[in-house]
């Protein structure tokens, strides 16, 4: 399985969503928590194509998007192939 990282605040009612989705999907992730990290928080814009929100995922090296974006990847049974390709 790829390595998943999601970037989230503490205070994120979708990033709560996104880590349910992915542990009641058995995924193992590494949460990177960008509350009050002004320096990762500027990488992280760096690295999502300037997207400003979190949560944030990437699986492997792809940018998944948001927590939106993931349930709907799920939703069109294509998040299951993501993670294993």
């Amino acid at each position: 399985m790829k390595p998943v990282k999601i970037y989230t605040t503490t205070y994120c009612g979708f990033c709560v969503r996104a880590k349910d989705l992915l542990k009641r999907k058995g995924v193992d992730f590494q949460e990177l928590d960008v509350t009050g990290d002004d320096d990762t928080r500027t990488k992280l814009v760096e690295m999502s194509g300037g997207q400003r929100t979190v949560p944030q995922i990437f699986i492997g090296d792809t940018h998944v998007g948001g927590y939106s974006d993931l349930a709907q990847l799920d939703k069109d049974g294509k998040l299951d192939a993501m993670l294993q390709a």
